[in-house]
């Protein structure tokens, strides 16, 4: 190793602008390279240090912060995007390989970053290039989706914005992304805080994941399900560990996901509603801020990442071959798809905790730090809802896809088969890791940032408790297995609210405050006064151009929200996109000059 150091990011966007040029049987191989590049770029990081230090204006603007902490992450999240590259192998639109390459450029942007102003440009990359990914699938409701997606984070990134000005000027002019004082907190304090658990799918500031990661390309959901939530626990750990109120939002959230994804008929939104849940261990976990809960927090965002991953892998395959991802339209998969059910299966095992699998040796290490701190109520309900999580990811999904009724058409019957040689080897991996971090422990336990915790998952205690929750639950699903059958309806979630509020502006812009701006408009000109008529003109011009467009501009917007759209095309898409690359390409290049 040198102390010469190159931010992984750089790597991705320059990949991203390359990409275009290559042709060929090449394409292929150069789209493999540049993920894997940027993997051992991050295993070969020199020791721990700060790099990549920009002076812009009056601030030192902070690209590489390297340590225990953000080396994991930067490990696992490159890996993962190796995997996910390799997933997509077969996608011809090259929009969808950039879209995710600078997502996750922004993701590793925020995880080495050392000041909020460098935290929160990445932040909004992240924001920004995700969209695209549920925007690419291209359907009808897709536009909508990707713009309720869009508003919800701009507003996280707004309040964030907020706490890094008030903490600017409560510290006199620090914009060090360092722990925050969770003792005393303050309202910029709180404000951050905020913003990321916003970015963690904190329940009631959820409703986004499962209605932006359901709705994504078979692709862009692999990579969207392992990359913003995630990052969000990063910096929970980084600035908010210790946080007393983020252990009751973790526990809401870890029961909160699981009731949803049980009332689930689509694959992938139960899934996303999964996720949700397992955050929750983690944000628990941060909340509970010591040693062992952080090395918890981190170890299960790892395993985490992996096994979400082949998950929607999985189920993404079957939409891929299918077209289906509707339990009440699927069913007997197994003749047909034989190789991809193993690899979900694996990954269903791995999410439940079940021995030897990796959620095993990572959940559990939150859950005893919570007894350790005596923190019995949270412990108990963390555990009640790993018996969830087997139910509807370890029991249900596999079952009504794979087992079951067949519900599929015969058209859908005669698509199915297992899907592409890519698609197959990165689920693979992905499963192959899933068992490995399982079985050999010190693989993942040595990348921990607490070196001094020392943990045991394999005890006979733990894999006597844990097999009799596990049995417990599956005798239980089976006793009920009518009473679970999916069915064809939908759940209305706290997205309502905002869906129908949405409608609710739209008509307050156009009629209301439209009716009172058009009188006042007219009062003006009837009064024919001289010494007002230049206030007049002046008024309409301002009218024209500015209420008018900003009201009618924001109507339009909140209006989409609600879900009456036009069809999205794709050039535009590909233009706004190549716009987003060149910003975040220009910045990166300005800090290597520099």
């Amino acid at each position: 190793m040198t102390d010469f150091w190159l931010h992984p990011s750089l790597i991705l966007i320059i990949g991203c602008f390359l990409l275009p040029l290559v042709k060929g049987p090449a394409k292929k191989t150069f789209m493999l390279l540049v993920p894997v590049l940027a993997f051992l770029d991050v295993v070969m990081m020199p020791k721990e240090g700060i790099y990549g230090v920009v002076q812009f204006l009056d601030w030192h603007l902070t690209f590489g912060r390297v340590d225990a902490l953000s080396m994991v992450f930067a490990y696992i999240m490159t890996l993962m995007c190796c995997i996910g590259t390799l997933y997509g192998l077969h996608v011809e639109d090259d929009s969808q390989i950039i879209a995710a390459w600078v997502y996750v450029s922004g993701s590793l942007g925020v995880i080495f970053c050392g000041d909020y102003l460098v935290l929160f440009l990445f932040w909004e990359v992240m924001a920004f290039s995700s969209v695209f990914l549920v925007w690419f699938r291209r359907r009808p409701q897709s536009l909508a989706t990707g713009y309720r997606y869009l508003l919800v984070h701009a507003f996280g990134g707004i309040v964030l914005l907020a706490g890094f000005v008030l903490r600017y000027q409560a510290t006199g002019g620090d914009l060090s992304f360092v722990h925050l004082d969770v003792e005393a907190p303050n309202l910029s304090t709180y404000l951050i805080m905020i913003g990321f658990i916003l970015n963690a799918a904190v329940p009631p500031l959820h409703a986004w994941l499962p209605d932006a990661y359901g709705e994504a390309t078979v692709t862009g959901a692999v990579f969207m399900c392992a990359f913003t939530t995630k990052t969000a626990i990063y910096t929970l750990a980084r600035a908010c560990a210790g946080m007393d109120i983020l252990i009751p939002l973790g526990v809401a959230m870890a029961l909160y996901g699981v009731v949803y994804a049980v009332l689930e008929n689509d694959t992938r939104r139960l899934l996303a509603y999964h996720i949700i849940s397992q955050v929750g261990y983690m944000v628990a976990g941060c909340g509970i801020g010591t040693a062992m809960a952080i090395n918890g927090a981190v170890a299960h965002a790892f395993a985490h990442i992996l096994y979400k991953g082949l998950l929607f892998m999985g189920c993404g395959s079957v939409l891929h071959m299918t077209g289906k991802s509707k339990f009440t339209q699927l069913g007997g998969l197994y003749k047909k798809m034989p190789r991809t059910f193993v690899f979900t299966m694996i990954g269903g095992l791995s999410i439940s905790a079940f021995p030897f699998f990796s959620g095993f040796v990572s959940k559990s290490m939150i859950i005893a730090s919570a007894f350790s701190e005596h923190i019995l109520w949270a412990g108990f309900l963390l555990t009640l809802a790993s018996a969830g999580t087997f139910l509807h990811t370890g029991l249900k999904v596999p079952y009504f896809i794979w087992f079951g009724k067949n519900n599929c058409s015969e058209e859908t019957w005669e698509k199915a088969a297992d899907p592409p040689w890519n698609m197959q080897a990165a689920m693979a991996v992905a499963a192959a890791l899933c068992t490995f971090i399982g079985c050999y422990t010190p693989y993942l336990y040595d990348m921990l940032p607490n070196k001094e915790v020392v943990y045991q998952p394999y005890t006979p205690y733990h894999l006597s408790e844990t097999m009799q929750i596990l049995l417990f639950t599956a005798f239980g699903f089976f006793l009920l297995i009518k009473k679970l059958a999916p069915e064809p309806k939908i759940s209305i979630d706290l997205d309502w609210f905002y869906r129908m509020g949405g409608r609710g502006f739209y008509w307050l812009a156009r009629k209301p405050i439209q009716s009172i701006d058009t009188a006042w408009s007219e009062g003006y000109r009837v009064m024919g006064l001289i010494p007002l008529m230049t206030v007049s003109r002046f008024w309409s011009w301002f009218d024209w151009n500015a209420i008018d467009g900003v009201v009618d501009g924001i109507a339009r917007s909140v209006r989409s929200v609600g879900g009456r759209v036009r069809k999205l095309q794709s050039g535009q898409v590909q233009y706004n996109l190549y716009y987003a690359v060149s910003f975040v390409a220009v910045m990166l290049v300005a800090y290597v000059l520099c």
